[in-house]
């Protein structure tokens, strides 16, 4: 087995770090739960009459977003990983 040191772009470990990657972290739970629910109950017409003109834009926004964060962090740190280490 072998170790392994990926090193990525000082502004991905600010985010890493900081309070907003936990907030997309909670979103990113919501989103694989809760939000085809909201978006079930929003066709059943089961909000008040005008609320789903809010939720299902909202709805596609966290299905959409969340994973885009974890596509590009995840994309540079396998941009390190493919590099040819150099001995």
């Amino acid at each position: 087995m072998s170790t392994v040191t990926v090193e990525i772009d000082a502004k991905w470990t600010k985010f890493v770090r900081s309070p907003a990657f936990s907030i997309v972290a909670a979103l990113q739970g919501i989103a694989i739960s809760f939000v085809p629910l909201f978006l079930y109950w929003s066709g059943q017409g089961k909000f008040y009459h005008g609320y789903e003109r809010f939720i299902v834009p909202l709805c596609f926004a966290v299905i959409y977003l969340v994973p885009l964060v974890y596509f590009r962090l995840g994309g540079a740190v396998v941009k390190e990983l493919r590099k040819t280490p150099k001995f």
